[in-house]
C-alpha cells in the first residue's frame, strides 16, 4: 500500500443510477485518504438517464492535486461481473488492491482510512488475506416509507440478518464480505469474476478464493450506507432474483448451503402435507407462522406505526419470492433483470 502511487482503486458499476450517483461519488472524493493513493473507475453499463453526464460534470469540477482521478469507461457487456473484470484490465501497475462498490452506496469520510487500517491488523493474523468486507446499513437520509420498512426487514434475523446485511460486531473471518476491499494478485489467480452470475457473482467470487487457500474478513468499523428498494415491486423482483440467483451458486458450490435459507421453503413443504393429513395442525402453523412475523413488526414500531404491518408483509414478500426463485432457478438458464 504505497503512497506515492495510487495502490487502491474503487471499481464503480452503473447503470442508470442518475438518482444517487452524485452522492455515491461524493463520498468517494470527500474521502480523508490521501488523493494520490486512490483512483475511481466508473463503468457504465448503458445508462438512458443522466448518469454519464452527471458523472462527466463531476470529473470536470475536480481539483487533481485535492481529489482522486475519476476515470469513465462504456461496460459493452452491461453487468456487474462484466464491469470488474473489464476494470482489472485497465488498472495502472501501482494498483495492488481492488474496492467493490455500485452506485446507491455512500460511506463515512474516513471509511477507506479504516479499511487500510483493518487490512494492516487483519494481515498480520492472515498471511493469505485476499478479502476485506464491511457492515452494510440502510441509509439514514431516507424520506421513502416503503425503504425504511424494506431496511428493517433487512435487519431482522428472518429477512437478512446474516450474510451480506448481517449486523455483526467483531472484526475476523467471514464467508461473505460485503463491499469487499481484494488483494488484485488473488482476484487474478483465481480469474476474476465468473461472468455467467448476473447476480451474487460476489459470493461464487468467495467461493473460489476460498478453495483457493485464501482468507477472507470483515470489519465493524467502516460502514457502507446502501440505498434500499423503494417500491414492494421491486422488493418482489429483488428477492426473487436473490432466489434464483442462489440456486446457481449452489449447484455450483453446494457447501455454499445455509439451511436457515431453506426454511420458508421446508415450512411451505410442512403446511402442505399437514393440509392433506391435519388441518387444524395446517392452520396452527400457518397461525404460528403469523404471529412470529407480526412480531417482528411490533420489534420495529419505533421506526414508525407503518412499520408493524409493513415489516410482516416485506418478510412475506421475501420468503415468497426467495423461495420461487430457488425453484425458478432450477428451470432457467437466467438473463438480464430490468431492476437495479
Amino acid at each position: 500500500m504505497g503512497a506515492t502511487e495510487p495502490w487502491l482503486a474503487t471499481v464503480l458499476p452503473v447503470l442508470n443510477e442518475e438518482e444517487y450517483i452524485e452522492s455515491c461519488l461524493q463520498s468517494l472524493i470527500d474521502q480523508s485518504l490521501p488523493a494520490n493513493e486512490h483512483t475511481i473507475l466508473v463503468l457504465d453499463g448503458g445508462s438512458t438517464d443522466a448518469t454519464t453526464e452527471i458523472v462527466q460534470k463531476i470529473c470536470e469540477g475536480l481539483d487533481s492535486t485535492q481529489h482522486p482521478s475519476i476515470h469513465l469507461l462504456d461496460n459493452p457487456g452491461r453487468f456487474v461481473p462484466h464491469a470488474r473484470n473489464l476494470a482489472l484490465q485497465h488498472l495502472p501497475e501501482s494498483i495492488t488492491h481492488v474496492l467493490e462498490f455500485n452506485g446507491h452506496v455512500e460511506i463515512e469520510r474516513d471509511h477507506l482510512i479504516k479499511m487500510k487500517e483493518a487490512w494492516t491488523r487483519l494481515r498480520t493474523r492472515h498471511e493469505r488475506l485476499a478479502g476485506l468486507g464491511c457492515r452494510v446499513i440502510g441509509n439514514d437520509s431516507t424520506t421513502n416509507t416503503v425503504e425504511s420498512i424494506i431496511d428493517a426487514t433487512l435487519s431482522s434475523p428472518l429477512g437478512g440478518g446474516t450474510g451480506q446485511f448481517a449486523q455483526f460486531h467483531e472484526e475476523g473471518k467471514t464467508n461473505v464480505p460485503a463491499f469487499a476491499l481484494h488483494l488484485r494478485s488473488a482476484l487474478e489467480e483465481v480469474d476474476g469474476w465468473d461472468e455467467s452470475f448476473l447476480t451474487s457473482q460476489d459470493s461464487d467470487l468467495s467461493m473460489r478464493l476460498l478453495k483457493a487457500g485464501y482468507v477472507l474478513c470483515r470489519t465493524p468499523k467502516a460502514v457502507a450506507k446502501m440505498r434500499r428498494r423503494t417500491s414492494f415491486r421491486s422488493w418482489f423482483l429483488m428477492s426473487h432474483r436473490y432466489g434464483f440467483w442462489r440456486t446457481k451458486v449452489l449447484l455450483k458450490h453446494p457447501r455454499r448451503l445455509v439451511l436457515r435459507e431453506l426454511l420458508p421453503l421446508f415450512g411451505l413443504i410442512s403446511t402442505s402435507m399437514l393440509l392433506l393429513f391435519n388441518p387444524m395442525w395446517s392452520m396452527m402453523l400457518i397461525g404460528a407462522y403469523c404471529a412470529v412475523l407480526f412480531l417482528f413488526g411490533l420489534l420495529s414500531a419505533k421506526k414508525g406505526p407503518s412499520h408493524i404491518l409493513g415489516v410482516p408483509f416485506c418478510l412475506l414478500i421475501l420468503h415468497t419470492a426467495f423461495t420461487i426463485g430457488l425453484f425458478d432457478g432450477l428451470i432457467r438458464k437466467g438473463g438480464a433483470s430490468r431492476d437495479r
